[in-house]
């Protein structure tokens, strides 16, 4: 297993080591052992999450508040999303900055997302399946959503038309509103 260190601090681009020949392939997807070696992070993980969409569905940016924030690690077993993760940590160096990255069932990529941190993907293909292990359980009282299409975040989305939304992303706040 290989993790990369991206542009916001404690994320990681995860890339397991993958054993494969005619028959098939095999990887560990996730090893706490090397996890925590690579990344630093001593964490446990209480949930697992499953979602399959359609092409043009776009889930985000999604986060928990304390003290059911929620670290995720979020890997794709079919299809393709392009994956976003932004910055919400008051006094973080990287406040207000995001990053992006394309995981799919192809190139078998892993981001692990700390806690505190906003999340977001769009499906690139029909029929993909999201997983996302994480490190605190579901808490609609906790549950907040920031705009995908905030304009201070020129999140350059790479969509064909509008994107399939559901009702609480339809309905997510500002980025700036964070902060007041």
């Amino acid at each position: 297993m290989k993790a990369t260190a991206t542009a916001l601090e404690g994320v990681y681009l995860i890339e397991p080591r993958v054993f494969g020949d005619e028959r098939g392939f095999f990887y560990e997807s996730f090893n706490d052992e090397a996890f925590r070696r690579l990344t630093g992070a001593q964490v446990s993980f209480v949930q697992d999450n499953h979602s399959r969409s359609a092409r043009g569905v776009l889930r985000g940016l999604h986060y928990q508040t304390a003290p059911k924030a929620q670290g995720k690690l979020v890997r794709v077993t079919a299809g393709a999303v392009w994956d976003v993760v932004l910055d919400i940590r008051a006094g973080s160096a990287t406040y207000g900055r995001w990053i992006g990255e394309e995981l799919s069932a192809a190139n078998r990529r892993q981001l692990w997302i700390p806690a505190g941190l906003a999340h977001g993907f769009v499906t690139l293909l029909d029929g993909t399946e999201f997983l996302y292990k994480t490190t605190d359980y579901w808490s609609p009282p906790h549950e907040r959503c920031i705009a995908w299409n905030d304009p201070t975040l020129a999140i350059p989305w790479p969509l064909d038309g509008a994107p399939s939304l559901s009702p609480k992303d339809e309905r997510g706040v500002s980025f700036a509103s964070l902060a007041g």
